[in-house]
């Protein structure tokens, strides 16, 4: 098994459902980001994810990543939600959104802006104004949540 499938075994394990992975430099340091969301849904919003499940998270964590280091080197693990606007990069990125609003950037520099209602297959089914609007999944440059105030 990979480092990406065990981290998402444990993940689940908690009842959560892992968002995205990322190694990223921020003042001189390495920090492994590991994005979870809640696999519940409120009505037609995710749940959030309390702080004390990200602390238990980590725990369980820290001691996988201990035999199987995700970067060689010193690194500091940081486990937390992706944020209420956050990049959406895949299809299943587009699923764990569904319902929420989102921003999308597509072939001809079309821009979007709507809620998600479903993805089929390659395909994303946004409502804006009313009406339904379908994206190809494949003409999409950039995509990501957004908050209405």
């Amino acid at each position: 098994m990979s480092l990406q499938s065990d981290i998402n075994s444990l993940v689940k394990s908690v009842d959560l459902e892992l968002y995205d992975t990322s190694i990223v430099n921020e003042n001189e340091e390495t920090i492994y980001r590991i994005s979870v969301i809640s696999t519940k849904i409120n009505g037609e919003k995710r749940a959030s994810v309390s702080l004390d499940a990200y602390v238990g998270l980590t725990h369980l964590l820290s001691p996988l990543l201990d035999v199987t280091p995700p970067v060689s080197g010193e690194y500091r693990l940081e486990v937390g939600s992706p944020g209420i606007e956050r990049k959406i990069s895949t299809i299943n990125h587009f699923k764990m959104s569904i319902g929420e609003k989102v921003s999308i950037l597509a072939d001809e520099k079309q821009k979007y802006r709507g809620t998600l209602l479903k993805i089929e297959g390659l395909n994303i089914f946004l409502e804006i104004e009313d009406e339904e609007v379908e994206i190809k999944f494949n003409d999409v440059i950039k995509a990501k949540t957004y908050f209405e105030w």
